[in-house]
């Protein structure tokens, strides 16, 4: 597969259609951005919405991976070139894996070397584990979260934010146990469960939202983030005295109010309408 043939095949079909880059991207769900992509060869279209692509198109998939229309469905050069896009298409899913794979078993070693370390220094200078715990329990807890991402991309997002949701509160209460000092478990699951609830919203804003306006998810998540502000400070006032608002406070509130408004202004430019 040539990606520079296919951009300008889609390029081409999209014309033929009458139909802009953003007109496209619309009727996939996805950014403009990712159509131009395309089209200057960058990036290939995913998979998952080959099928619809070509629908809208006009086209089939093998004709979409070969770059030209073919006339005759069933000669020898379809046979070939369709057997062809399949062995490319299955080269390039296993070369995903297989980077993912080793990024993720690279992520493995250093932190499993980074527990081994710290162990060796413990019990050298010890005799026999002590503070070690709290740093390998952290790596493990960062590990387990981390993992699922490294290993399957952006796929694995929202598997380790399953992963953090779930062992976030039991590795609060292992680092109060080893520190023993319970306000880590209180003031830390307070505080943690309304991060979760705002980390669950963000993800849902950008796999609804932000595949056609990015620009907007990011608006909207900054308008989002005000009201976390002030719960997480409201939270930590009554269990530590701290004061709900104070200058730093709401120079940040004012900070992210303007950044959200950059966002829409931006989007609303962003989605006129291109050649």
């Amino acid at each position: 597969m040539n990606q520079t043939e296919i951009g300008t095949f889609i390029a081409k079909c999209r014309k033929e259609q009458n139909l802009t880059q953003a007109q496209l991207a619309e009727k996939l769900n996805i950014t403009d951005r990712a159509i131009s992509k395309w089209e200057t060869g960058k990036s290939m279209p995913d998979s998952s919405i080959m099928l619809e692509l070509c629908a809208i198109l006009g086209i089939t998939v093998n004709e979409l991976l070969s770059g030209e229309k073919i006339a005759t469905k069933h000669s020898e050069n379809y046979e070939k070139k369709a057997e062809e896009n399949l062995i490319a298409l299955k080269r390039k899913a296993e070369n995903s894996i297989s980077k993912n794979g080793i990024i993720a078993t690279l992520f493995t070693v250093t932190f499993f070397i980074g527990i081994v370390v710290c162990l060796t220094c413990d019990i050298a200078i010890s005799g026999h584990l002590t503070w070690s715990l709290i740093p390998i329990s952290s790596i493990a807890f960062a590990w387990v979260i981390s993992f699922p991402g490294m290993l399957l991309g952006k796929k694995g997002i929202v598997v380790s934010l399953i992963s953090l949701s779930i062992f976030v509160i039991p590795y609060l209460y292992l680092l109060s146990f080893l520190i023993k000092v319970h306000e880590i478990l209180t003031i830390g699951t307070a505080t943690a469960i309304p991060a979760l609830v705002f980390l669950w919203l963000l993800t849902i804003i950008f796999n609804r939202i932000g595949k056609t306006r990015k620009l907007t998810a990011l608006g909207i998540s900054l308008l989002a983030t005000v009201p976390f502000v002030f719960i997480i400070n409201v939270i930590l006032s009554k269990m530590i005295g701290e004061p709900i608002l104070d200058v730093w406070d709401v120079l940040t509130i004012f900070i992210l109010l303007v950044l959200a408004f950059v966002c829409f202004v931006g989007d609303h430019y962003k989605s006129r309408p291109s050649a």
